[in-house]
């Protein structure tokens, strides 16, 4: 490996520290009840992002607030040295993506069928730190 692209791939290393990413894969949701959840957090504070989730009504925060617990906890495992309030976490990034459909078929009158189509979402989130160093 030449010594830029060790340089550059060590910029990048670093760049990634300052992120923690969590998946939440097939989740039994329809992706546009989980994206009414997920506008609430876009661009959040951690705290805040909790407190939101935590007093939602909807079905959807519950499965969202476990996952945002466990963006925070691959944050600490990645800065481990690091304290969270000083890093002044937020919710940088939060993708809802349509997983795969379950086909159901329901009886409809005259002997004709109505396909039920059981959707299901992907969820990416991605928290970043705002290291703002101020004397």
């Amino acid at each position: 490996m030449g010594v830029r692209k060790r340089q550059r791939a060590e910029q990048i290393k670093e760049a990634k520290r300052e992120l923690a990413f969590a998946k939440l894969n097939n989740c039994p949701t329809s992706p546009r009840k989980m994206r009414l959840v997920a506008d609430l957090v876009r661009g959040e504070k951690v705290e805040k992002a909790l407190a939101i989730l935590k007093f939602s009504q909807k079905e959807a925060s519950r499965r969202l607030e476990k996952l945002l617990l466990s963006a925070i906890a691959n944050w600490q495992a990645k800065n481990e040295d690091a304290d969270i309030e000083e890093a002044d976490l937020y919710v940088k990034e939060i993708r809802v993506d349509g997983g795969s459909m379950l086909k159901r078929l329901r009886p409809a009158p005259q002997g004709r069928a109505h396909r039920i189509r059981k959707r299901s979402n992907h969820v990416t989130l991605v928290l970043g730190a705002n290291n703002n160093t101020q004397s």
